[in-house]
Formats: C-alpha cells, structure tokens, sequence
C-alpha cells in the first residue's frame, strides 16, 4: 500500500492535468513528489505555486539524469502527450519516442506501478495525428510488462488551462464577437479535472492491475451551452454569431499558416462536429467521486481567486 510519504513521479507534470494533480495529492497529503517536464515556463509556475515539489526540466524522448529519479519510486502518472501540432513529427516524438524511454527507465528500476493517462479519442472515429499516436502510446503501456491502469478521459477543463475552455473564455474575454460554427448543437461530454484527479489519486492508492477505464463527463452538453455558460459564469456581455462550416473552417486553415501552436485547428474542428458519444465508468461507483456539476465547476474554474488567474503557456 502507498504511503503519504512514497515517491511519487509525474512525468508531463507542467500541464494541465498535472498542475491540477499536484494541488489536489498536497491536498490528500501526498508529500514526496517529483514534477518532470520539458517545458521550462510551465514548470516554473508549478515551482513558484509548489516550492516543495521536486521539479525536473527534461525532455522525456532524451537520457538524461532525470532517469535516476526512477529509483525507488513508489508510482508513476504518466501525463506527458502532445496534443496539438503541425507536424507528424512531434506527435512521435512527444508521444512515442518519449514512453518508449519511460517505460525502459521504468523496467530498469522495477517501477511498480503506472498509472497511465491516455485519451477518449483512442475510441473515437477520428485518425488525426494525436489520435493515432495515443492509440499506440497505450498499447505500449499495456505490453509494458509493468503493473498499470489505464484511464481515457474526455475534454477537461479546470485551472490551468491554456488550451480549450481556458483559450476559448480568454477569447471571449477580448472580442465583442465570439464565433460558432454553424448551430452549435455539438454534444460534449467536458470532464472536470478536478474530478478527474481525484479519479487518478483512487488508483495511485488502489493500484488496479490492467484495467481500463474511460473516464467521461457525466453531463451532455452542446458546445454552444458550454460557452453561454462561461459567458454567465465570467459576466461577459460578447455576442455569440453563428457563421457556416465552411467559412469556420476555412478561417481556421487561415489562422494555422500564421501561428505556430494554433489553440484550435481544422482537425479539432473535425473531431467536435464528428458526433461522436463516449460512455463511461461510474465515477461515483468505481472511483467514490460524485462529479462537480457542471455550471459549478465553470464558476470553479474563472472565479477561483487562488488559481483562475493562472495561465499556462502552450
């Protein structure tokens, strides 16, 4: 059984999931903690939130003294992943180059346990870089040979967040118009990360062996609602104009030649109309979390006084 005083490993830590996992094991008394991430920004704001945490900057696909981290650690939440991108390259590198260097370190220290987080999308109907290269990323954990779990969440949204919710009530923030593709009826299923967290932290204590678990909001909701929520939650007065697909779709491509990391591209356009429907777990019954509902965890989330101010860098 773990302890309170184990180490710990978050590899990936600097980013959403992992800045929000963080507060939450301090929370449950978890107080040996190792944070590694490529991302220098990043991991100087989880430094400068958690100065007790033990904060590693690395790239996971590179040997590097990071590797002796590994040694006596009680468990591993693997977290790092690269999400969005313009070349096929990254996705492999971030995705797959960089597990198949975990996974050997871990072997070569007798890692325990894995508690791997891997993504809805491996069940999705889309084949898109990120989608392809998680599928194999999980397999890889699986065939690992390590005792593990796997958990596949659905879009989050929480503190921290420097992509989808986060950019997108950021954006809403700046312009009198907020733009919705088409009618907007696109059933999401957000998962809060907070709840999602909690989810890890059960089997980081449970330590399930080879199960599987998606892992999904359990509120339905239209893309268009989520942001007329977000709309009320920050007291926005934009005004919300639904324009075709196509133009959408083309404005997109059109961002995406000027910016290097575009916060929503063409294929997420794809992925959000592609009418896709998770199914999940009980979080109540499997992991004991009773989800946050959702119009409370958007308050949660941009009015929280210690943490909604906080953003990371892309």
């Amino acid at each position: 059984m773990i302890t309170f005083t184990d180490k710990i490993i978050i590899t990936g830590a600097a980013g959403l999931v992992g800045q929000n996992l963080i507060v939450q094991l301090k929370e449950a008394g978890y107080r040996h903690l190792v944070a590694i991430d490529k991302h220098a920004y990043n991991l100087g704001i989880l430094k400068q939130l958690h100065p007790e945490v033990i904060t590693i900057l690395a790239d996971l696909a590179e040997p590097g003294p990071w590797e002796d981290m590994f040694a006596n650690a009680a468990g591993l939440v693997m977290l790092q992943a690269q999400i969005t991108g313009k070349k096929s390259s990254l996705f492999i590198r971030n995705n797959i180059d960089s597990t198949s260097r975990i996974l050997d370190v871990a072997r070569k220290h007798h890692l325990p346990y894995i508690v791997h987080i891997s993504s809805s999308v491996v069940n999705s109907a889309a084949q898109d870089d990120y989608t392809k290269t998680k599928r194999q990323q999980e397999e890889m954990v699986i065939h690992s040979g390590i005792k593990h779990c796997v958990l596949r969440p659905t879009l989050m949204f929480g503190w921290f967040d420097p992509k989808h919710l986060g950019w997108l009530s950021r954006f809403m923030e700046k312009v009198p118009i907020f733009p919705i593709p088409s009618h907007g009826r696109y059933a999401r299923q957000p998962l809060y990360n907070k709840d999602f967290c909690k989810a890890i932290i059960y089997c980081i204590q449970h330590q399930p062996a080879g199960n599987i678990y998606d892992i999904v909001g359990d509120t339905t909701i239209d893309y268009v609602d989520i942001i007329r929520t977000i709309k009320q939650a920050k007291g926005l007065k934009t005004w919300i104009v639904h324009i075709p697909y196509w133009l959408f779709y083309l404005l997109l491509k059109i961002y995406a030649l000027f910016s290097r990391q575009p916060p929503f591209t063409a294929d997420q356009l794809k992925a959000l109309t592609a009418g896709d429907y998770f199914s999940g777990v009980d979080t109540e019954q499997t992991f004991g979390i009773k989800q946050t509902p959702f119009a409370q965890a958007i308050q949660e989330t941009f009015c929280d006084p210690r943490y909604s101010g906080v953003v990371l860098k892309r």
